[in-house]
């Protein structure tokens, strides 16, 4: 049995990816560990026995996933997920690493696996990445435009609806769950985490003003100063508590506003 780890921060990707390996018939394979940071990757796996096979988001909610080839030895077959176009990642064909572009198709993660497949029969290991392959990668991800989040699938009771980005109001987090807050004044639960939106979302349209607020400017109708030299926002629709600036974030927030 195929032992495969897959290190993704969206847990509706997860699952996707989860879903489609369970239906492929190329090989037996069980995922023994999904992983959402760089931070809990390299701890695994300076922890645990390296796996047959990671699948590897390139965007973490703590950066990009390459810095987990920095921390620690991976001389298992890599297969990345990603969202960027197939121009930029010939990188990948280095050390026979393969990649997947999201939305991820059942033939052609079926091809990736029959290419696994040909390693782990040989019994070939991988050699560890060098660092001037990670740079030669790096810079050729940081120079690629980046696709913002056009569009979310949000959550109610009994119902899944797709909101369009322009759409939102902002975004918070209550407790373990987040929420999206629509325009008209709707309430989505989605499946991600603060730190993951923060990626994902044009940073000129969002702002995370505290640990558990992410806000569009149209949301704001009106800054009024509180103590310490913080701001309390009024929102639109209205939050359900007080709204403050993190301290730390006033300075950055002002000047985001200005644009």
């Amino acid at each position: 049995m195929i032992k495969v780890v897959i290190i993704e921060d969206e847990l509706m990707a997860q699952k996707e990816l989860i879903r489609l390996l369970k239906s492929q018939k190329v090989i037996q394979l069980e995922v023994h560990k999904c992983i959402e940071s760089i931070e809990e990757a390299v701890v695994y796996f300076d922890e645990n026995k390296m796996p047959d096979l990671i699948f590897l988001d390139i965007h973490l909610s703590d950066g990009l996933s390459f810095e987990i080839f920095r921390k620690t030895s991976i001389t298992v077959p890599v297969i990345f997920t990603t969202a960027y176009d197939q121009y930029a990642l010939k990188a990948f064909e280095l050390n026979s690493i393969d990649y997947l572009l999201k939305p991820i198709s059942p033939e052609l993660l079926e091809k990736a696996l029959i290419k696994f497949q040909t390693y782990f029969s040989n019994s070939n290991s991988l050699n560890a990445l060098t660092s001037n392959q990670l740079q030669s990668i790096n810079q050729i991800l940081n120079n690629w435009p980046k696709n913002y989040k056009e569009r979310f699938l949000g959550k109610t009771a009994n119902s899944l609806q797709h909101i369009d980005i322009n759409e939102v109001a902002y975004f918070y987090a209550d407790d373990i769950l987040v929420f999206l807050m629509a325009k008209d004044g709707k309430r989505f639960q989605i499946d991600y985490k603060l730190e993951s939106l923060e990626s994902i979302l044009d940073p000129k349209q969002f702002f995370r003003i505290n640990r558990s607020v992410i806000i569009q400017p149209k949301a704001i109708l009106k800054i009024e100063k509180h103590l310490n030299g913080r701001y309390a926002l009024l929102l639109s629709p209205k939050f359900e508590s007080e709204v403050l600036i993190s301290k730390a974030r006033v300075n950055e927030f002002l000047k985001w506003l200005e644009g």
